[in-house]
């Protein structure tokens, strides 16, 4: 029986002496983990699959920078109007609230910033609620990080009160990898911050089926008997889940928890994650088969997020093709069909 290591590995050391990396690498590892942060959960360390331990383990072709990967692939920074607030859509802003993670995910889009010290501030705080006050077009509080779970209990009842207070918001959604990577985080004392009048969606970041362990299975129950609302969040990744069967596995697994799968993310252009990447049209043709073997409530929108920060759009694939006044529909096998449109 493999022992749970009693916390979280951040180390080539520490992962050198769990067996998880092999000695020899330890000169080209030391090159790609200076520049790129570890660190694994004790959760996801005793989880032998290969596409999971490939989502969190220092690879020496991170140093393989390609020329069209960016510092910041969906423009952060661009769309700053104060420290900590990302604000991309007329309706929703992000709120940065933490660098810090219980995972350091090798493929994150914030790679180079994750893992930083500290929280956003009281007098940062302040001037994100200070511009909200004065952007009351913004109906949705999206908290990201790093992961905001990472927070405590009491933060974040102390911020969704704040935030609820300014009584021009419809709900506030969490983005967090914690249910399933650290869920024994999801506390009573979590939910309980969760439970108020100002509705809380959260979603789940999850790429694989193996990453659904009892602990998680367990703490996915906690918040739906709190009545928080789930979505999921996965991002299609060669040598993870870029195979119909395993995302099959995946989103069948989320719908038994009671989450729905709601998006299915292209890779970003992040530095040193080329061999992550798969084509459009690779991730078309996955989504295509998936269409003809799942339920329509397990089905993920694909999706590109624009580089440079122009939001996301749906990649397909497509069903439709215009042939003089006739449209072709293809259907889940590929076959086509004729359709008039009046």
């Amino acid at each position: 029986m493999t022992l749970r290591p009693p916390s979280a590995l951040t180390s080539l050391d520490a992962l050198e002496r769990a067996g998880l990396t092999d000695p020899a690498d330890r000169t080209a590892l030391q090159a790609v983990t200076a520049e790129f942060r570890v660190r694994i959960s004790s959760e996801m360390a005793q989880v032998a699959s290969p596409g999971v331990r490939a989502q969190f383990l220092p690879d020496v072709r991170e140093a393989q920078v390609l020329p069209e990967e960016l510092l910041d692939p969906i423009g952060d920074d661009a769309h700053a109007p104060v420290s900590g607030v990302t604000h991309r859509y007329p309706d929703r802003a992000i709120l940065h609230a933490t660098k810090t993670c219980e995972v350091y995910c090798r493929f994150c889009f914030r790679r180079e910033t994750v893992g930083e010290s500290g929280h956003l501030g009281e007098a940062e705080f302040e001037q994100v609620l200070d511009y909200l006050k004065a952007t009351p077009a913004v109906r949705e509080v999206i908290f990201t990080g790093g992961d905001p779970l990472v927070l405590s209990a009491r933060r974040l009842g102390v911020m969704l009160d704040r935030l609820e207070a300014l009584g021009t918001l419809d709900l506030v959604r969490f983005h967090s990898r914690v249910p399933v990577i650290a869920p024994e985080r999801v506390t009573e004392a979590l939910v309980t911050a969760f439970d108020r009048a100002l509705p809380v969606w959260l979603v789940v970041h999850v790429n694989h089926p193996d990453e659904i362990t009892e602990a998680a299975a367990q703490s996915l129950r906690r918040l739906n008997r709190a009545r928080v609302p789930l979505l999921s969040q996965t991002v299609l990744l060669r040598g993870v889940n870029a195979e119909t069967e395993t995302l099959e596995r995946l989103f069948r697994a989320l719908i038994r928890h009671r989450v729905k799968p709601y998006y299915l993310h292209h890779p970003d252009l992040a530095k040193g994650t080329g061999h992550f990447r798969v084509t459009l049209e690779e991730g078309q043709a996955i989504m295509a088969a998936l269409r003809g073997r799942l339920t329509g409530i397990a089905q993920p929108t694909y999706v590109l997020d624009i580089p440079g920060g122009h939001g996301k759009v749906p990649v397909g694939p497509g069903y439709l093709r215009r042939n003089g006044d006739l449209w072709m529909v293809s259907d889940p096998q590929g076959r086509e069909h004729i359709y008039r449109d009046l």
